[in-house]
């Protein structure tokens, strides 16, 4: 069910608040470009700054929005066990797809800890996306955790942001090839998927979603030439967006398209004039502006 190219996708503010009206074009947008899921509330869509009420009202806004066309995998992390397992009811409630859940940042658990976390989100009875991205959350799960994790029926897969590549076999090996494998970082994307995984949660697909979409899908019937050829249009876009925190270059590349605003929520900060015009000669050069 998830495979391919799932946005990361940004939350459109105007004045301070969520753009619905915008946030239900994204949607339908990026189902037009070929994306194949989208992956809402992520830390790409500011979660971190929503309340617990904008949470709710984006997921439920997407998945009425997507209305079954491609899946929908709700973000539901916290490093609150209690507040992990109320996001992922409400996005169970709303017929999200799946949930995307962080490991848990700041109070550093053990390995025996992240077992009882992942276990708990997934006794809710959604399948579950574990996020590892141990630059964010200071810890690492191993791939012996994961492993374990694994049995559960509704543990499915992962999203790694370690950007080791050797961490694709060694997951497919202990968990199995049945186990989906996400890449967290574009730069990476290719060699990810030459290594077993089968997408990428991409925050690159907010700005490019059809030729991210076309890259995976390269990837994925082993057409590794052509990729490479897609991957130099894209990589000085993956390069330029994380000049500075991502989601703000996400968000200013897509305002260059007419999509939504680029405000943001302090404590990020609109970009610097030199970011910008590294973002606008990327987009530029893979062909999303003349």
């Amino acid at each position: 069910m998830f495979k391919g190219s799932l946005p990361a996708l940004i939350t459109p503010f105007e004045n301070g608040q969520v753009d619905v009206a915008a946030l239900k074009k994204l949607v339908n947008w990026h189902i037009a470009q070929g994306s194949n899921g989208l992956v809402p509330v992520g830390t790409t869509g500011e979660s971190p700054t929503l309340s617990h009420e904008e949470h709710d009202l984006v997921v439920e806004t997407v998945v009425s929005e997507a209305a079954g066309r491609i899946p929908v995998i709700a973000g539901a992390g916290s490093n609150n066990t209690a507040e992990t397992v109320r996001l992922v009811q409400a996005a169970k409630a709303a017929g999200a797809d799946g949930a995307l859940v962080v490991t848990p940042y700041y109070n550093k658990p053990t390995q025996r800890g992240l077992i009882a976390h992942f276990t708990a989100a997934a006794d809710c009875g959604l399948p579950i996306i574990i996020y590892n991205i141990p630059p964010r959350s200071v810890i690492d799960m191993t791939p012996d955790t994961m492993a374990e994790l694994a049995q559960h029926e509704m543990i499915v897969g992962v999203k790694d942001a370690t950007a080791d590549l050797s961490r694709v076999p060694a997951t497919r090996m202990r968990c199995g090839a049945d186990f989906v494998q996400l890449s967290g970082e574009d730069a990476t994307a290719l060699g990810f998927n030459a290594h077993g995984g089968v997408g990428c949660i991409s925050v690159s697909a907010n700005i490019a979603p059809k030729l991210i979409a076309e890259f995976q899908a390269s990837t994925l019937a082993g057409d590794y030439a052509t990729a490479l050829t897609q991957l130099d249009r894209l990589m000085p876009l993956h390069e330029a967006v994380f000049t500075e925190p991502g989601l703000v270059g996400a968000k200013y590349g897509m305002s260059l398209l007419g999509l939504c605003s680029a405000e943001v929520r302090s404590p990020l900060t609109g970009l610097m004039d030199s970011t910008k015009d590294k973002i606008r000669a990327a987009m530029v050069h893979a062909g999303l502006l003349n």
